[in-house]
């Protein structure tokens, strides 16, 4: 059996390919990649390297060829510009004769009102319209996401949100990693859709579990929306992520990442890692980082 991840060499996909590692032998992986020279490592390891771009249809065909199980991990990007990638990616997958795909979607994707919901949509009902058997790994946010607030916040600024009351599911980078390699090499996992999202917590409450991590008082400075973007392009932000900074404050806030789920237990055997685990991980990266 032949597994292929793309984005092999991206965030996610690195802790993909790496947990994958553990449990199968490398002469079944195989990554597909923009710039393999970027994937020199994994193939120093045994992995299959071939070059796959999602701008160039025609490279993912062959970079799927002989393939069982593909995982296709969502690419970045607007969302016209995903829509696109994701759909040719799909369309690829079924004329090399795919036989199981798994995608990285978005938490309640195919209900969700949240800006970036549109791609993740199109791409799930691609893979329905192909007819392969599927798994969608629906993600809520990565804990990591934070972390230029968490910066902010022990350098002696406040939690800024204007998200309100909304809660958010944060779980960190490697268990939805881990999550997704379960689905990638296991079994049982075809026309399945995973849910996945650590304890739905508010603003506070996330402010609070960050200063008992840091041994001290998180202030909470709840706004509208406009003075969030004043705030952000004053801490220094880029003024074109300002707009998509926002429009996650809101979703979050309408209740767009407010999914209760147990699927990480199905996968894992576990919850997600208690938030304050990742977040003294998070905090020691930062300190030696800066050190």
């Amino acid at each position: 059996m032949k597994m292929l991840v793309t984005g092999a060499t991206g965030k996610l996909g690195t802790k993909i390919i790496d947990t994958l590692l553990k449990t199968v032998p490398a002469s079944q992986l195989a990554v597909s990649v923009r710039n393999p020279e970027k994937a020199e490592r994994l193939r120093v390891r045994g992995v299959e390297v071939r070059h796959g771009d999602f701008d160039h249809p025609e490279t993912l065909v062959s970079a799927f060829a002989g393939i069982d199980r593909l995982l296709i991990i969502s690419a970045d990007g607007d969302n016209e510009t995903r829509i696109r990638q994701h759909t040719d990616a799909v369309a690829a997958a079924e004329g090399a004769g795919v036989k199981f795909i798994a995608y990285t979607s978005l938490g309640n994707a195919s209900e969700s009102k949240l800006f970036l919901a549109p791609p993740h949509k199109a791409t799930e009902e691609a893979i329905l319209k192909t007819g392969i058997p599927y798994s969608f790994i629906r993600n809520n946010w990565y804990l990591e996401n934070e972390i230029s607030s968490i910066q902010g916040v022990i350098a002696g600024a406040p939690w800024v949100t204007s998200a309100g009351s909304g809660k958010v599911g944060w779980a960190p980078q490697q268990d939805y990693a881990e999550a997704a390699a379960a689905v990638l090499s296991g079994t049982s996992h075809e026309n399945t859709v995973y849910e996945l999202s650590g304890k739905l917590m508010t603003q506070e409450e996330f402010a609070f579990a960050l200063g008992a991590a840091l041994g001290k008082e998180v202030p909470v400075h709840q706004v509208d929306d406009a003075k969030y973007s004043d705030i952000m392009k004053g801490a220094g932000v880029p003024e074109f992520i300002i707009p998509f900074l926002v429009d996650i404050q809101k979703g979050v806030r309408d209740g767009g990442l407010e999914i209760e789920s147990e699927d990480f237990e199905k996968l894992l055997g576990r919850p997600a890692t208690p938030i304050n685990e990742v977040l003294s991980q998070i905090i020691n990266q930062i300190s030696q980082t800066n050190n």
